[in-house]
């Protein structure tokens, strides 16, 4: 960990790399340090992966306006089954 460059990753690379660290959680086999620092990265990851996803629904609302420029914000559709 200490040997990483500080990059910009994607929201694929970060939401990967939470799941290595839940793996490696959940083997229960690492020290409290290492546990506690992967525990440290993991909240970061989430708190960057929440902020990516707060953006991306601010451009979805940007791209979606109504003709008076006010955004239409939309029923995201599920696959449910219709009564048809």
């Amino acid at each position: 960990m200490a040997g990483k460059k500080k990059e910009t990753q994607t929201f694929e690379q970060q939401i990967q790399r939470l799941e290595e660290i839940v793996a490696q959680m959940e083997k229960g086999d690492a020290e409290l340090a290492d546990s506690l620092a992967l525990f440290q990265e993991g909240t970061a990851l989430i708190a960057s992966c929440g902020k990516l996803l707060d953006e991306a629904e601010q451009t979805v609302v940007q791209l979606m306006k109504g003709a008076d420029g006010a955004p239409v914000e939309l029923p995201f559709d599920t696959e449910e089954e219709s009564d048809g």
